[in-house]
């Protein structure tokens, strides 16, 4: 087509849009296709057998170059897949485009056809004779109607033709018209796309080709809008979401995984296997983007989707649980869903969320992943069939001199995050094998106020049973029996020298604040001494007896003052089992659908 219209401003004709066979830019589009899922099947075989049985088999520098050499080989294919996939794409929206074009041609030629007008080549439309003239009483003369491309840069006239076939044929004109730029524009468009969608030269797949990779698809997504991102289900559940997926034919769940694996990979209800490989695509696309910039905060995120990607390439040790990748993004402090375990195949799913200066960065990449890895391979020693979550899905809030100060005292943060967090687990509901799955949601730190919130949110947080919450500052209920799953099911861990769990409230504040003016270790011991009073910052201690949820037992961990230095450690090794056996055991068990083993521990 482009070779006839030239541009958005070019003479293409009616004829030659009524005569384009959008069947060849399909066919087209389908051969792409079918390189795209042949690179993308020898990537797997590469990642799933060829790499993984060389480094079980073989030691020493030859395998070592085999497995890089292998590694490279892998990437040029995901490189292969991605952009072929975009090619198909665009191939295939330019003909819903054109065909949407000549639909709306060839019902304005049907109604002139109809009517016995003539369409000339130019796409003006010859009218006969009809009425009657106010003097003479004779047929009021034909005429011709030019058609206006863009009715709307055009002012009405005000003055209203008297022959009645006049306003029929300006219509005609008009959408002949119409339909005649539309194509046109899309053929311009289109033909931009597909000349930016070439390979560099060479065998490498450097860091820049995924920055263009990314900006190719960019491009591809804005112009396949009404072909394929309009239809994604966002404001459907995720139950309709799941039989959105399985309604579609295999050609069309490839096309939205080349083209929007962001969307599809994070959208709740899709099945798991399916997230994972959109959220593997779209990790090289979100690598590529940033790679392309130089600020900070790119510089951040960046250094956390490496370190997820070498997670994900790597074999996992003899023990350690798969890993799936649920979710991913950019957008906020950053997005990250890990899974260890299958969740939809697995009957005992829990989900972490984390809490206070959490964000997508290397620490997360390292620790609260490994937080849910530890968990998954205990869990799963207890039942084969447990997964374990690490879940950002929100915007934890981020103090810069942690918990010793208060200005990440408000609610705001957890109630969106609980929001989102409902919406997750209701997808882990929708997409599990298992007619009752056995759903636990861990809350740290602040992340405890986050699953407090979700609790508050009508009918609670969807299918969740059990309630793990470690170093809390409160979950903003006062009982434990306000969370929505019984006071047997809330489990709660709080070590001894954790001066999170023992946050004062907001009338102690007052002394807290004395205690900063002393400097951080003041502002600390004070809030570590304020016991005796059950209340913290967001409500009710939960290892209090007032609470009444089951404390389990946790080791009291580095005292907040130790010689020279002041340390908040104890804060962080609830789900360690080297630093905590006791604590780790507990939430593992709880995970694995057995908590009524969990040792309890007296409450506060």
């Amino acid at each position: 087509m482009s070779g006839r219209s030239g541009g958005a401003g070019s003479a293409l004709t009616w004829s030659a849009l009524r005569e384009v066979k959008c069947a060849e830019l399909e066919q087209a589009a389908d051969g792409w296709g079918r390189v795209s899922n042949r690179a993308d099947a020898v990537r797997d075989r590469i990642e799933g057998e060829l790499l993984p049985g060389l480094r079980d088999t073989q030691k020493g520098e030859a395998p070592d170059a085999a497995v890089r050499g292998l590694r490279r080989l892998g990437t040029n294919f995901q490189y292969i897949y991605t952009e072929c996939g975009l090619l198909r794409t665009t191939l295939n929206s330019l003909a819903h485009e054109i065909k949407t074009q000549q639909r709306v041609l060839q019902g304005a030629l049907d109604d002139a056809a109809a009517l016995r007008f003539t369409v000339q080549a130019d796409g003006s439309v010859t009218y006969p004779a009809a009425g009657e003239g106010l003097i003479d009483g004779k047929p009021l003369a034909g005429g011709t109607a030019s058609g206006v491309p863009n009715p709307g840069m055009v002012p009405p006239s005000g003055l209203v033709a008297p022959n009645p076939n006049a306003g029929k044929a300006q219509d005609i004109a008009d959408r002949v018209a119409q339909a005649v730029r539309a194509a046109a524009d899309a053929d311009w468009r289109y033909a931009r796309i597909l000349r930016s969608l070439k390979a560099h030269e060479g065998l490498g797949v450097p860091v820049a080709t995924w920055t263009d990779a990314a900006a190719d698809a960019a491009a591809v997504r804005d112009a396949a809008r009404g072909y394929l991102k309009d239809a994604i289900p966002h404001d459907a559940s995720p139950a309709e979401r799941k039989a959105w997926w399985a309604g579609l034919t295999d050609e069309q769940r490839e096309e939205y995984l080349a083209v929007y694996p962001d969307q599809i990979g994070n959208l709740d209800g899709i099945p798991a296997l399916v997230r994972d490989a959109a959220n593997r695509d779209n990790l090289q696309l979100l690598m590529g983007k940033l790679e392309g910039r130089d600020d900070a905060d790119s510089a951040t995120k960046l250094a956390a989707l490496r370190e997820i990607d070498r997670q994900l390439r790597a074999v996992p040790d003899v023990g350690q649980p798969p890993m799936y990748l649920l979710g991913i993004g950019d957008q906020g402090n950053g997005r990250a869903i890990v899974s260890y375990g299958n969740p939809d195949t697995s009957r005992n799913v829990a989900a972490y969320v984390p809490g206070l200066n959490t964000s997508l960065d290397k620490e997360f990449a390292e620790g609260d992943l490994k937080r849910a890895r530890d968990t998954a391979a205990a869990a799963r020693d207890i039942d084969q069939s447990s997964a374990v979550i690490t879940w950002l899905g929100y915007d934890a809030p981020q103090s810069p001199d942690g918990w010793s100060s208060l200005a990440v005292a408000g609610s705001g943060r957890a109630e969106a995050g609980g929001r989102a967090f409902n919406g997750f687990m209701a997808g882990l509901v929708a997409s599990n094998d298992h007619a009752d799955p056995n759903l636990t949601a861990i809350g740290h730190s602040y992340g405890s106020r986050t699953v407090g919130a979700a609790t508050q949110e009508e009918g609670g947080i969807p299918g969740v049973t059990d309630i793990v919450l470690v170093g809390s500052p409160g979950v903003g209920v006062d009982r434990a029996e306000d969370l929505g799953v019984g006071r047997d099911h809330v489990y709660v861990g709080a070590a001894e020298n954790d001066v999170v769990t023992k946050l004062p409230d907001s009338e102690h504040a007052v002394i807290s604040g004395l205690g900063r003016a002393l400097g951080p270790a003041g502002s600390l011991a004070v809030d570590l001494v304020n016991g005796g009073d059950a209340d913290l910052w967001f409500g009710t201690d939960p290892a209090s007896e007032e609470f009444g949820g089951r404390r389990f037992g946790a080791d009291d961990g580095p005292p907040l003052i130790g010689p020279g230095r002041v340390t908040s450690d104890a804060h962080s090794q609830y789900f360690d089992p080297k630093l905590d056996s006791t604590s780790s055991r507990s939430i593992a068990l709880i995970a694995a659908g057995r908590g009524e083993e969990v040792k309890p521990e007296r409450p506060r």
